[in-house]
């Protein structure tokens, strides 16, 4: 018997709607990333993109443990000497959301090519609202 590989032609994906609200950021993202990769999938291949599509609702509602929301910080850089910024996850949820989860994601990604397709398939909103119900998304619990 030889072992199945995947190829990018016959890949079906789905589409999953994922509700952010009061979850845990780092046990949302792990499951995002792995659906993401296709790794819950039998035909699952490394280097192939089998994941699905995944729309995250609700991120200005997640949540993280501890002293977190105060104490861990975001970093940033200009690209000028001296321009380094930094915001704790108390202000990022505040003015941009969306980019937290995006952030805890990317991290959990393969780095390249291959893990910036992946990383497309990923949309957020902060509200309950999104564009694609013509997708029909199956509801998914995490």
């Amino acid at each position: 018997m030889k072992t199945l590989s995947a190829k990018p032609e016959t890949v079906k994906r789905d589409w999953y709607v994922v509700d952010a609200a009061g979850k845990t950021l780092g046990r949302l993202s792990t499951e995002i990333a792995r659906r993401l990769r296709g790794k819950h999938k039998p035909e699952y291949t490394p280097h192939v993109d089998t994941g699905d599509y995944i729309v995250v609702i609700n991120a200005s509602q997640v949540r993280v443990t501890g002293n977190k929301a105060s104490d861990k910080m975001y970093y940033s850089h200009t690209g000028f000497p001296g321009g380094i910024k930094s915001i704790n996850f108390e202000k990022l949820v505040d003015k941009a959301p969306e980019q937290v989860i995006q952030k805890s994601v990317k991290g959990m990604l393969p780095k390249g090519p291959l893990g910036r397709a992946m990383f497309k398939k990923l949309k957020i909103y902060a509200g309950a609202e999104h564009p694609h119900a013509a997708q029909q998304p199956k509801e998914l619990d995490i």
